[in-house]
């Protein structure tokens, strides 16, 4: 049998079997340095800077951007995390930058957060298991919270935040629900109710 025939109906045998058994999505969360208390207080007036930090190489950012901006705007509205939040969207979370935003606030900040958003989107790895397909999507975010009166950082921590599996394929369409459940992970608004 030649090999291209051998490979078809494999190819045959593997989809009958993906489609027989379903594709599994497993989500994984990732908290670097783990574990973390909670960075939420709903009893808090928060401010929360966010910024995009793309590798060079990104594709699709200003659907990206808007993806992360939906999800973060959901969060806040919905989850309870503080009392209330102002999100800001700036250039890039430097210091000076960070000042900056704390000046404009007035005085009226109880938390100030930073979320750095360093991945947002589908990945998918061909050959990588049985089912030949490997994917789904991933959220990376950096977590800083800093000092209110002088916006010196006070913690600083990862979350990276995964759906996806074995024959899993995800595109663009689940990335602001995506963003929203990495921010569930990684600021934990359940856990600081308690």
């Amino acid at each position: 049998m030649p090999t291209w025939m051998f490979f078809l109906r494999y190819l045959a045998a593997l989809s009958a079997c993906t489609l027989a058994a379903g594709c599994a999505s497993t989500i994984s969360v990732q908290l670097q340095p783990s574990p973390q208390a909670p960075v939420c207080d709903a009893s808090a007036q928060a401010l929360v800077l966010w910024a995009p930090r793309w590798r060079p190489d990104q594709k699709d950012v200003p659907a990206r951007e808007d993806a992360a901006a939906a999800g973060l705007n959901n969060f806040l509205a919905r989850s309870g995390c503080f009392a209330h939040a102002e999100l800001r969207r700036v250039p890039a979370l430097t210091p000076a930058a960070v000042q900056a935003e704390l000046g404009r606030s007035g005085g009226a900040v109880g938390l100030l957060v930073g979320i750095e958003v360093r991945e947002l989107g589908p990945v998918l790895q061909l050959m990588s298991s049985a089912a030949l397909v490997d994917g789904g999507t991933e959220v990376l975010l950096s977590i800083s919270v800093y000092s209110t009166q002088s916006a010196a950082e006070l913690r600083q921590f990862t979350v990276n935040w995964q759906d996806g599996g074995p024959g899993v394929v995800k595109g663009v369409a689940s990335l602001p629900a995506d963003m929203r459940a990495a921010l569930q992970a990684g600021l934990q608004p359940g856990a600081a109710a308690r």
